[in-house]
């Protein structure tokens, strides 16, 4: 479980295969083999540690389901250490399974993203959103599209602020709402 505030804007290393390495001063401190991290809001398995540095292992479905397999090395990516009972929740609860990618429409701050009508039925305005790992609050929604508001700190220490039209975004709608779906369908 995350809570969608990023903690720092770590660097893809290096990419051997399916193992990816990453650069971050503040996540890798404390580290140990087996912890979550979430990579711009994907869950992933600590597998190897360095000085400043560790290693995880992605399988085929994450890199056909999220925007990690773009990554080359040196690029940006959200972190976010796995939560623990006294981590404050200031953004909302997110568990790191994301259900799909968006595009870009518009940059920060005013950050508009395009996403499959599939998901746009659980996007409400008000309503929660991570964006590659950012929990942020819907302004406005439509049937293939949705905007945020991005705070000047925000996007000055994730990878928002570097977005622009035609970047890809990881998704994870509300929860809530897909479980809301499901339990109404046993009613029809």
């Amino acid at each position: 479980m995350f809570t969608g505030i990023v903690e720092e804007m770590g660097t893809l290393r290096d990419r051997d295969g399916a193992r990816f390495r990453f650069t971050a001063a503040v996540v890798a401190d404390g580290l140990a083999v087996g912890d979550s991290v979430a990579h711009n809001g994907c869950c992933l398995t600590v597998a190897e540690l360095g000085d400043g540095w560790y290693g995880v292992d992605v399988v085929p479905e994450t890199l056909a389901r999220t925007n990690l397999g773009s990554l080359a090395p040196g690029d940006g990516v959200n972190l976010e250490r796995a939560a623990t009972p006294s981590t404050r929740l200031g953004g909302h609860i997110t568990h790191g399974h994301v259900d799909g990618v968006g595009r870009v429409l518009r940059a920060a701050p005013d950050i508009e993203v395009g996403l499959a009508p599939e998901l746009a039925r659980y996007v409400v305005a008000k309503g929660p959103i991570a964006v590659d790992g950012c929990s942020l609050t819907v302004v406005d929604v439509g049937d293939d599209r949705f905007s945020v508001a991005v705070v000047p700190h925000t996007a000055a220490s994730t990878t928002l602020g570097r977005k622009g039209p035609g970047d890809s975004v990881n998704l994870e709608v509300d929860l809530m709402a897909k479980y809301v779906e499901k339990l109404l369908e046993g009613r029809r």
